[in-house]
């Protein structure tokens, strides 16, 4: 389902990529800005980008909490997605999560129980265990290479 020259019109995965950047720049920890939006029968259901607790300090606000080089103060975006839809009473059961970064092995255990069946990312993240565990759960792990051509086609 690409773009037609007569219509212009973004094929979906471009579409949805381009809209989950722009949730990307909500993030409150300037060391990634992440972003994600779950998306069923192309319809977007929920977003979250990378971000401290309900109610906590942001790391732009007091600085990060690092242990072992990684930032613990936030939650991912695919994290805040999924909570979201569960704090709203949302199944995202067989939908597409759209990633401005491939998920963590900890964010791709929780897409799997969730029941999405595609993860369509543009940026790397060095986890092989996620991949691996993506693959062997049967989610169509997607790499979109920029935001203007997909690496692979599909359709939410």
């Amino acid at each position: 389902m690409g773009a037609t020259a007569k219509s212009g019109r973004p094929p979906w995965d471009q579409y949805f990529m381009s809209i989950t950047a722009q949730v990307a720049t909500r993030s409150t920890c300037d060391r990634a800005q992440v972003g994600a939006v779950i998306v069923k029968e192309r319809r977007i259901l929920t977003t979250g980008y990378n971000g401290s607790p309900a109610g906590l300090p942001h790391c732009d606000d007091i600085g990060h909490l690092m242990v072992d080089g990684h930032c613990v103060r936030t939650l991912h975006a695919e994290q805040n997605a999924i909570l979201q839809a569960a704090l709203h009473g949302v199944s995202v059961q067989g939908g597409t999560v759209y990633v401005t970064h491939q998920p963590c092995l900890t964010c791709a255990k929780m897409i799997i129980n969730a029941g999405l069946l595609r993860v369509v990312y543009a940026g790397d993240y060095p986890d092989e265990n996620a991949r691996a565990f993506l693959s062997q759960a049967g989610v169509a792990l997607i790499r979109y290479d920029s935001l203007m051509a997909p690496a692979s086609a599909g359709a939410a």
